[in-house]
């Protein structure tokens, strides 16, 4: 009977050490994953601001004939900045 419970002791020590290594490559697993999820965050926004520039561009650099259009986004601008101004002042 001692014999059995011995190695019923050893079956979990191993089983636990299982585990263990187990848990500890998720948590490995899971850092590496949030790392990622932070790095494309970053590049998202990069990519958004950029987006953001090159409308600001497009308004600038409009054909001749779209002077209104260009009017028009630069205004929508003026408004979106108005609005972030008085957000920023409440």
């Amino acid at each position: 009977m001692l014999e059995s419970i011995k190695q019923d002791i050893e079956r979990l020590i191993a089983r636990f050490e299982s585990e263990r290594q187990e848990r500890m490559r998720l948590e490995d697993a899971l850092s590496q994953s949030k790392a990622r999820n932070e790095a494309y965050r970053k590049q998202i926004t990069e990519l958004e601001r950029e987006v953001d520039n090159l409308k600001l561009t497009g308004a600038f650099t409009a054909p001749a004939g779209a002077s209104d259009a260009a009017r028009e986004k630069i205004d929508g601008l003026i408004r979106e900045i108005d609005k972030c101004i008085a957000l920023l002042q409440r």
